[in-house]
């Protein structure tokens, strides 16, 4: 597996973000907030997580939901995936949203997203009067069917 360096500062207490496993994609973010913050049903709140990074140009950093926040409490990320691009400077932090029914907690240190660091390429868009045809054409948006 390549590896690239990325440059990162962490103003937090917390420990910098890591791969739990040899095969793991994401690298868990936590919250570094002064006081538990209460998420009340369909509510939103930014928290911050006291990193800062550098990626190279090429890369960016999309910060995703946590399967288990999700299924246990109902709390996703919005802006999902989230883009950190490349020339980014300031603190990542993540918007959280409350989808269950009760009012969820956010205390520091618990873990709130991940991070996965992935290769781009910027696109020369060419304009052209015509597309060409594919079998597909214009079908989207279940346009396939459930089997």
């Amino acid at each position: 597996m390549h590896k690239i360096e990325v440059n990162i500062v962490n103003n937090s207490s917390n420990p910098l973000p890591a791969y739990a496993t040899a095969g793991s994609a994401g690298m868990d973010l936590r919250a570094n907030i002064t006081a538990p913050v209460t998420l009340e049903s369909l509510e939103r709140q930014l928290v911050p997580t006291g990193l800062f990074i550098e990626l190279p140009k090429g890369y960016e950093a999309q910060i995703r939901p946590r399967s288990g926040m999700a299924i246990n409490q109902g709390i996703t990320c919005l802006n999902s995936p989230g883009t950190v691009d490349s020339d980014y400077r300031g603190e990542i932090k993540v918007i959280l949203i409350n989808l269950s029914n009760e009012a969820q907690q956010i205390k520091h240190g618990d873990r709130i997203a991940q991070m996965v660091i992935c290769k781009v390429e910027q696109a020369a868009l060419q304009l052209v009067q015509n597309l060409n045809e594919t079998e597909r054409g214009e079908g989207g948006f279940g346009h396939t069917g459930k089997r």
